[in-house]
């Protein structure tokens, strides 16, 4: 099911977060578990990803990912918000330090005003120190069938953690915050 760039992005990742000594856990929605899916097809995947949630009902995203149940009535389910509260509450519950979590709209129905079929928001948290978490989010807008999006989904979701760990070893971030 993953083309050659998905599995060799998986494999850079896994390496990347082997060298530095760090886990990923992911958050997710509209990939309904192809994220962590492609993470775990490289061998060893257990000594840098420590899991993950599938939380399409709203409800579940509250209980087990502590999102804010205003978060979701103001901006929605597929909203930047939503994104960084999902990966904010994978971060915390499984330990990690880094999390990456997905909300879209797939298709082919689900669109709503301003929210066309493709419609990705992505979430991206870092624990930095014991007290201190930064996140990210973006939205991108993906073509094709349900599974089109879904696979350039993870594809970017890949690509954009991969981007943040070479911005942040390159600043030297990651080396100053380790105990």
């Amino acid at each position: 099911m993953f083309d050659e760039t998905i599995l060799t992005l998986s494999d850079e990742l896994g390496s990347t977060l082997l060298h530095r000594a760090e886990t990923i856990a992911c958050a997710e929605s509209c990939t309904g578990g192809l994220l962590a899916g492609a993470i775990t097809t490289i061998a060893g995947s257990s000594n840098w990803f420590h899991g993950g949630y599938v939380t399409y009902d709203n409800s579940i995203k509250i209980r087990a990912l502590d999102v804010r149940e205003a978060t979701l009535q103001q901006d929605g389910a597929v909203s930047e918000s939503t994104a960084r509260e999902m990966a904010q509450g994978a971060l915390h519950a499984m330990s990690a330090q880094w999390a990456l979590a997905t909300t879209g709209i797939a298709g082919p129905g689900g669109a709503v005003h301003g929210k066309p079929v493709g419609t990705v928001c992505f979430g991206l948290a870092r624990k930095l120190s014991p007290d201190v978490v930064r996140t990210l989010a973006t939205t991108r807008h993906f073509d094709g069938d349900r599974t089109e999006v879904r696979l350039a989904s993870v594809r970017f979701a890949l690509g954009w953690l991969l981007e943040q760990l070479k911005a942040e070893q390159h600043a030297g971030v990651s080396e100053s915050t380790r105990a």
